[in-house]
């Protein structure tokens, strides 16, 4: 053996604790043009050096019993060999030596990455199938800084942790190594044993494409470059595209219960789905779809909001090609796709990000500051630059290989405050003795700058409950960022509201005028989520009053006032048709119901509410404008009559809306409008094709010189009971 290697390291290697293994394995100079070459191989019984280019071989000889094969060639062979062995039990192999391959991470990729902006650290770090000294393998990189010993393991090494040592770039504290002969499919782990209380442990890929099926917790290799896109147009138009001048209309979507195969025991695949949903989707013209968190997770009933792989879609459902494809189908059919992610906090699991290196390396060491209290889990240490950069990257990696459309984003508000769920003395103020957690404000106000540079017309929404200001304005403002805003306020209020008896909505009024008094300080999106139809709260119907038609009649009123409110649109699956039972991530929707003509009836309201939505500019072309609304009569109490007047930005461009909240139709109502002539009824909720009485206008109604609220013009309605009507003027 090389008399300059200490007995003790090989004794290191060989229990799997070396960190430095190129010190001791792969070519070595050994004097005058000559070469020392050092192999571990467990399950080797003889290895040989097989010069590529000349074909010569040089036998090894085993130095230690646990099989560290060692030879001293008097001629160069470079780097331009590979190695022959023969195991224990007589099966031959040929592979080349990881350790004769040079580094492929550069200073700069270091550089960029303790800085916090390395925004393509996808491509970097992570396991990526590269082609190296025109030899293809797989190349592996990990951040863990205060580990000693890094290795990779997985079926190629029959999980042994003494094998495949990584080397270490101590000034960036990632690790790295080149496998030759691997690819697509490989499962892996990285055997990360710490400089700190002697913690050893096995950990998924930060940065891992894919994961074995639950509950195995392994990544595995896959070439997320390989799909061939066909939305070239898609993503042409959505960079010209002004989100805020455009329709919005979103279908909120877990795929795990939307539907599921006849069995009603299996998730429908993103192979199904791209058939199936994609269909549902473009006949009942949404213009998105929202999918709740696809990332990696270990618990459905979790939702996919407590995360484990944040770069790996779930493969509960399929592979990343997969879901790729049903991105471009949805591309292709006019929808764009949103994402629900959660950088606000993950999971304790111990094989994901917690506690990665031994140490406190995501999150925040002190629980005051990096512990959900009500979630049981960590919160991510937005002040630290490389997970800063993580993150960041993450939400990239979605809109730019994903071809991804928008992020919702959870939980912002648990993000804001240093005391969310917490107790006094349970927190750390900020440094100037807030409650403001600053170094995730900044967060934010980054990603969501550098999200709109690198992916122009894509969007970011913000889940946000409380009145923290400026959430939807730019940061150059001092602003959060974020295109658009949740607006909880208008939806708790809305909600109350229609629980309501219609008897008593008179003296609740002001639920429904209410929004209009903030409705322009945030770009916001009116939803109506699966946060309101799931822990006892019941479903949509059950939440209104009265018998089998006023519950139909008035869900299709609201809906009526939601698509022509200001602000954009969500709702989740089954609202659409009037799901009873509450939503459970256990069962499929029950789409059985739509045999009943009223539960049919009402998504076909919402169908046509939505294709109304996209033809009349109207609706969509000034949400965020107080240009664009108007009230006609805020104030009628009494009957529960709400009218108002949307605004195009084309001058003469505008809707006549009445929603009438009880079961009493209102005849002769009188309402002013700016405009006179023939005022043309587009759609009325209670058209008997919806389930409703046929009670209206007869397809329009002419104004009359009666002087009326604003106008020298007005109307004469009937507005039917529990419905909203929408009317526009004829050119």
């Amino acid at each position: 053996m090389t008399p300059d290697i200490h007995p003790d390291a090989i004794e290191s290697l060989l229990n799997g604790q070396h960190g430095a293994p190129f010190d001791l394995l792969g070519p070595h100079a050994a004097g005058d043009n000559a070469v020392s070459i050092r192999v571990f191989r467990p399950t080797a019984k003889t290895v040989t050096v097989v010069d590529t280019q000349s074909g010569k071989q040089f036998a090894m000889t085993r130095q230690h019993e646990s099989g560290f094969f060692e030879v001293t060639v008097s001629q160069p062979v470079d780097r331009a060999y590979h190695l022959a062995a023969v195991t224990h039990d007589g099966h031959e192999e040929i592979f080349a030596d990881p350790y004769a391959f040079g580094p492929l991470l550069t200073d700069y990729d270091f550089h960029l990455l303790s800085e916090g902006r390395h925004f393509t650290s996808y491509d970097k770090l992570g396991a990526h199938v590269r082609e190296n000294n025109n030899v293809t393998g797989v190349h592996f990189a990990v951040w863990a800084p205060n580990a000693y010993c890094v290795s990779i393991v997985g079926d190629f090494n029959h999980w042994d942790t003494r094998v495949h040592p990584m080397r270490l770039h101590t000034e960036s504290g990632i690790w790295e190594l080149f496998i030759p002969g691997l690819g697509d499919g490989e499962a892996y782990k990285y055997d990360i044993r710490s400089r700190v209380n002697d913690y050893h442990t096995q950990k998924a890929d930060p940065y891992g494409f894919y994961s074995e099926m639950r509950p195995r917790t392994a990544s595995i290799v896959h070439n997320i470059d390989r799909y061939e896109w066909h939305d070239d147009a898609w993503m042409t138009a959505r960079s010209e595209r002004n989100p805020l001048k455009s329709p919005m209309s979103i279908y909120e979507v877990h795929l795990g219960s939307w539907r599921r195969k006849n069995d009603g025991q299996h998730w429908l695949t993103f192979r199904e789905l791209t058939d199936e949903l994609v269909s549902y989707l473009k006949d009942m013209n949404y213009t998105h779809v929202e999918l709740m968190p696809i990332m990696e997770h270990p618990l459905d009933a979790s939702w996919g909001y407590q995360v484990t792989g944040y770069y790996a879609v779930t493969s509960r459902y399929g592979t990343p090609d997969e879901f790729m494809a049903f991105v471009d189908a949805c591309h292709q059919n006019s929808i764009g796709v949103i994402l629900d992610w959660v950088p606000a906090h993950f999971p304790k699991d111990g094989y994901a990000l917690s506690y990665f290196d031994g140490t406190h390396l995501y999150e925040h060491a002190d629980p005051r500051q990096g512990e959900h209290p009500d979630w049981g889990t960590y919160i991510f240490n937005y002040g630290r630059n490389e997970v800063r950069n993580y993150l960041i990257t993450n939400a990239l990696f979605w809109l730019k290989k994903f071809h991804i459309d928008g992020l919702r984003v959870d939980a912002v508000s648990s993000m804001i405050y240093l005391n969310f769920g917490r107790k006094d003395g349970e927190w750390i103020t900020n440094e100037y003795g807030g409650n403001e957690n600053l170094q995730a404000i900044r967060f934010m106000q980054e990603a969501n700058a550098v999200i709109h540079a690198e992916c122009p017309g894509t969007i970011t929404i913000a889940e946000e409950s409380t009145a923290w200001p400026m959430v939807s304005h730019p940061t150059y403002l001092g602003g959060l960022g974020f295109t658009f805003k949740w607006n909880m306020g208008w939806m708790h209020d809305t909600l109350e509201y229609i629980s309501k008896d219609p008897i008593h909505r008179r003296y609740h009024h002001n639920k429904i005028t209410f929004s209009l008094m903030y409705a322009f300080s945030e770009n916001f999106v009116l939803s109506l989520s699966h946060d309101e139809v799931v822990h006892l709260k019941g479903s949509m119907i059950e939440k209104v009053p009265g018998d089998w038609w006023q519950k139909f009649a008035t869900l299709r009123a609201l809906y009526g006032y939601q698509i022509t409110h200001p602000g954009k649109k969500l709702t989740f699956m089954g609202q659409e048709f009037g799901q009873w039972r509450e939503w459970s991530e256990t069962r499929s929707l029950d789409w059985h119901l739509l045999t009943w003509p009223t539960h049919a009836g009402l998504q076909a309201w919402v169908r046509d509410l939505n294709r109304l939505y996209q033809e009349q500019p109207a609706l969509y072309r000034q949400d965020f404008e107080p240009g664009g609304f108007q009230w006609i009569e805020a104030n009628d109490t009494d009957q529960s009559v709400y009218t108002y007047i949307r605004y195009s930005d084309t001058p003469g461009d505008l809707l006549v809306i009445a929603c009438n909240f009880t079961p009493i139709p209102r005849t002769n109502y009188r309402v002013g409008v700016p405009v006179a002539g023939h005022y043309k009824e587009l759609m009325n909720s209670d058209a008997s094709i919806y389930g409703g009485g046929n009670i209206g206008n007869y397809g329009g109604v002419i104004t009359e010189p009666v002087r009326w609220h604003a106008w020298d013009q007005s109307l004469s309605l009937t507005v039917p009971p529990l419905a909203a009507v929408i009317l526009k003027p004829e050119q």
